[in-house]
C-alpha cells in the first residue's frame, strides 16, 4: 500500500494490462489523477473525448478514459463510490490566488503533478482537465456547476486497468472546498492482475 501525504502528489509507470486502485482512507478526499502515454508523452488523457465517447460526465464503473487522439488508455474495472468528477481543470497556484484575491502562496494540484511528473521530463502546461477521483460536482439546468461534499466514504475505492503503459499521476487535493474543509492523505496500489 502507498500513501500520498495530504496536499501532495506522485507519479509511476504501469504497463498495459496491469491494474491499480486508488482508496479514500478517511473519507471524503479527493484525487486528481492524470496520465501520459509512456512511449510518447506528447499523448495524454482527455476529459473531452471520454465525456463524449461515454455521452455521461459522471464516470464509472464499466466506462473508458480516452487520449486526445481518441486512443482508450484506462478502463474502470470497479468502483464503490460511483461519483467522479472530468470537468474541473487541477486546482492551481494561480486559481488559489485569484479566488482568494492575494498572492500568498497555497499548494496545489497542478504544483504538485508538475513535480511529480519532472521525472519524466514533462512540460507542466501539457497537464490537462484531472480525472478528479471522489470529487463531487453538480450541474443544474442552466448549466452552473457546484462543488459539493465528496460523497467517498472510509475505504472506497476505485479500481483501473491500463489499456496501454502510461505514466500516470495522482495527488492528494489541495482545495479546501472541495475536501470539505479538511485535507487528507491518498492511498493507492498496483497489481500485475486483478484481485477477486
Amino acid at each position: 500500500m502507498n500513501t500520498i501525504s495530504a496536499q501532495s502528489g506522485t507519479s509511476f509507470v504501469i504497463r498495459k494490462n496491469q491494474f491499480f486502485k486508488v482508496i479514500d482512507p478517511f473519507g471524503e478526499q479527493v484525487a486528481d489523477l492524470f496520465c501520459f502515454n509512456a512511449h510518447d508523452p506528447s499523448e495524454s488523457l482527455s476529459s473531452g473525448r471520454s465525456i463524449d465517447y461515454n455521452d455521461q460526465i459522471y464516470l464509472t464503473k464499466g466506462h473508458l478514459l480516452y487520449s486526445q487522439r481518441s486512443n482508450p488508455l484506462l478502463e474502470i474495472i470497479d468502483d464503490t463510490c460511483g461519483r467522479h468528477d472530468f470537468l474541473m481543470t487541477p486546482c492551481s497556484l494561480k486559481m488559489f490566488q485569484i479566488v482568494a484575491g492575494n498572492n500568498e502562496h497555497h499548494p496545489s494540484c497542478h504544483e504538485n503533478l508538475s513535480n511529480a511528473f519532472s521525472d519524466f521530463g514533462i512540460n507542466p502546461d501539457h497537464i490537462s482537465t484531472t480525472f478528479n477521483i471522489f470529487m463531487n460536482v453538480t450541474v443544474n439546468q442552466d448549466g452552473q456547476l457546484k462543488i459539493l461534499s465528496p460523497k467517498s466514504k472510509a475505504g472506497d475505492y476505485i479500481v483501473f486497468k491500463a489499456l496501454t503503459d502510461l505514466i500516470v499521476g495522482i495527488t492528494a487535493c489541495s482545495h479546501e472546498e472541495t475536501n470539505n474543509g479538511s485535507l487528507k492523505p491518498i492511498q493507492f496500489e498496483i497489481y500485475h492482475e486483478i484481485l477477486t
